[in-house]
């Protein structure tokens, strides 16, 4: 059972035209009766041009009913054996009236929302839960595959489908090219499952436009951009007019999507004195700041140390450091834990104690720890953070998948990744060397592609010294783990230092950050000391080891 969208019967009487609240600029309809839906922000107004007459709660829910009959479309020359593919029925009623009823699925299986096109005027309504459904025929076809055609219509993907003889499968944006890119990054991870994706939109502007728009959105040569012969609008009027065969031509001679890349420098002098200079965030630690002048989006940051030296609570910190010092989106890829254990040691941040040990946990009033949750992930804050929740290795391209889920389907502006050779074990071809260097290639092509900024977590091989690096001996990027592609394609290179095994206490919770690389500012060296207090969980910076004073409760920072 599911909300109705309130759209009137009679369908809409004028399309693509812009929301009253502003979010959408063409993709909202409007009744009969003056009310109108926007597609964009799925929202109804009782009065369109009048934003506060937004209804929020609308109580009416309805189940769907199996109404009407799998038969062919004449007037479209879709078979009946089409429309059972898709699920697609035909009401004919006595006043002569047709109706065709297009299902749309939630999670593949469960339907969650309906497009009731008449034929008579062309006009359509939308019940139920758009916003949670996939686009039009996902659950038709099962993700991964060779090929994946995308078109503007849901009588365009039929039609596309029964011209290549019901080989391949065919889907359909969800509300024409202007939801385009939105549909997209709903249904990133089932789009990249497949090995091609054909684009097969209208012929005209706004169509080709879109089309440009979401290939982007795509991995690198994956796209392909059909075109359609002089005259022909869409698949559908070319099975109209019967020309499958040439619609099979136009599928096989789509062409990759290359974005143009190559600029005369002699046309660029405008744009090089007005683009804006890129935006820094700083680092919580000042001496970081000094070196590299803060995060950038749109740079790969490598995080090394030896094992056990606290990467990731520089990670956790850096984690809670960007959901309470901006408004953007967060995403973990934490390979070696559960979901569960990242956000807790996130909330650890917050309540400055060691949450996820259990008796620490269990002596914390649980009220308290259901306010820290509260403010970092609800409220202004929610949807911010997304976690990678699986625990252990997956295939290689499987993880590729999610991480572009989440910076594109959940717009995560920043990512980290928890570790490369997390990444480099799911891998199952070549050597370590190639595998890596394959592996930094795709994170630093995805970075470029995405905009998004990363942090990766590497580790470093063992050194031929008497010293290993947990006993605090001087990094250098020659101790990078595997391969020198990970100095090579990251903007920037922090190592951590920390003899753990001294016997002064101090100086076993004091981490020297050493930036090893900054592309940015060219300046590398000793950068800060971060002191890692035992019973906050907290790293906090101090200029020295003789921070420190002896007190009979423990050490204290000066």
């Amino acid at each position: 059972m599911y909300l109705i969208m309130s759209i009137n019967k009679d369908g809409f009487v004028k399309v693509h035209q812009p929301c009253p609240c502003g979010q959408g600029s063409d993709n909202t309809g409007i009744n009969a009766d003056g009310s109108a839906y926007c597609f964009t922000c799925s929202k109804y107004f009782k009065n369109y041009g009048d934003v506060d007459s937004l209804e929020e709660k609308q109580e009416t829910v309805i189940q769907f009913s199996d109404q009407g009959e799998f038969k062919d479309i004449p007037d479209r020359k879709i078979s009946e054996e089409t429309c059972k593919t898709y699920g697609v029925r035909v009401i004919e009623g006595s006043n002569g009236i047709i109706q065709h009823i297009y299902p749309y699925f939630a999670d593949f299986n469960t339907e969650v929302a309906r497009k009731i096109r008449y034929t008579q005027n062309k006009s359509f309504t939308f019940s139920g839960a758009a916003g949670e459904a996939h686009m039009f025929g996902c659950q038709a076809f099962k993700a991964g595959g060779k090929y994946l055609t995308v078109c503007e219509g849901e009588l365009d993907a039929m039609a596309a489908h029964q011209m290549t003889g019901n080989r391949w499968p065919c889907i359909s944006l969800k509300n024409g090219a202007s939801g385009a890119p939105r549909d997209f990054k709903r249904d990133i991870e089932y789009l990249e499952s497949f090995d091609n994706v054909i684009l097969c939109f209208d012929m005209d502007k706004p169509g080709q436009e879109a089309a440009r728009k979401v290939a982007k959105l795509l991995k690198p040569g994956k796209c392909k951009v059909m075109k359609l012969p002089e005259g022909f609008k869409d698949a559908n009027d070319m099975l109209i007019r019967n020309e499958s065969q040439r619609f099979v031509q136009c599928f096989w001679n789509a062409e990759t999507y290359t974005p143009s890349g190559i600029v005369n420098v002699t046309n660029f002098k405008e744009k090089f004195f007005t683009e804006e200079s890129v935006e820094s965030i700083p680092y919580p630690w000042d001496g970081l700041n000094h070196k590299l002048d803060g995060l950038r989006k749109k740079e790969l940051i490598t995080l090394t140390g030896g094992t056990g030296l606290g990467k990731s609570s520089v990670t956790r910190e850096l984690e809670h450091w960007l959901l309470t010092t901006t408004d953007e989106k967060v995403g973990v890829m934490a390979l070696e834990e559960d979901c569960k254990r990242t956000v807790m040691g996130i909330v650890s941040i917050e309540a400055e104690s060691q949450l996820f040990r259990d008796k620490v946990r269990q002596a914390y009033p649980e009220a308290k720890i259901h306010e820290h949750y509260t403010k970092l992930f609800e409220g202004p804050n929610a949807d911010r953070l997304f976690v990678h929740a699986h625990l252990g290795i997956q295939d290689i391209d499987d993880i590729f998948a999610k991480l572009r889920y989440l910076i594109i389907g959940c717009d995560c502006q920043w990512v980290v990744v928890d570790h490369l050779h997390m990444l480099v074990a799911a891998h199952t071809e070549g050597d370590e060397r190639r595998t890596i260097d394959d592996i930094m290639l795709r994170l630093r092509s995805l970075v470029e592609e995405t905009g998004c900024g990363m942090v990766l977590v590497s580790h470093l091989r063992r050194t031929s010294n008497d010293k290993g690096h947990e006993q605090g001996i001087e990094v250098s990027l020659s101790h990078l783990r595997g391969s020198q592609s990970i100095a090579q394609l990251s903007d920037t290179v922090i190592a951590l230092e920390r003899n753990q095994q001294a016997d002064d206490a101090r100086l076993a919770n004091t981490t020297v950050l050493r930036v090893l690389k900054s592309r940015h500012t060219g300046d590398t060296g000793k950068a800060c000391n971060l002191y890692y207090d035992p019973d906050t969980g907290r790293l906090s910076e101090v200029e020295d080891v003789d921070e420190f004073d002896i007190e009979d409760e423990g050490w204290q920072l000066k």
